[in-house]
């Protein structure tokens, strides 16, 4: 079984900082992609940023030159830097990752999700 935990988040002003971090563990042989969407009031869940086990990474428009998403990928963990944050940030942040649960067979895995909240 496949787990992803997450720590970080919470409350902050705007301008500040937060970092999340989410681990996974469990049995697999590897994790192609890992990263963040999060989700606001209406329940759409958008991408916030993801990174590839070569160390390719993605980000929203939203976010770019704010956050950085960094990976270990001997510990299975990935981490979001999140600098310069703003009300519209709000949202529960999911980790997910792509799993490699057999040979060459893949399988997506999303935390339970973790609040951040920008306000003044």
């Amino acid at each position: 079984q496949v787990q992803l935990v997450e720590s970080g988040g919470g409350s902050v002003q705007p301008g500040g900082s937060l970092n999340l971090t989410c681990a996974a563990s469990g049995g697999f042989i590897g994790i192609q992609t890992m990263g963040w969407y999060r989700q606001g009031p209406g329940n759409q869940r958008d991408l916030v940023a993801t990174t590839t086990k070569s160390g390719r990474t993605t980000y929203a428009d939203s976010v770019k030159d704010r956050f950085t998403i960094f990976r270990d990928n001997d510990k299975n963990t990935v981490r979001l830097q999140m600098d310069s944050l703003k009300p519209e940030d709000t949202a529960v942040y999911l980790c997910t990752a792509d799993v490699e649960i057999q040979t060459k067979h893949y399988k997506a895995y999303w935390a339970q999700g973790t609040q951040v909240t920008v306000s003044s």
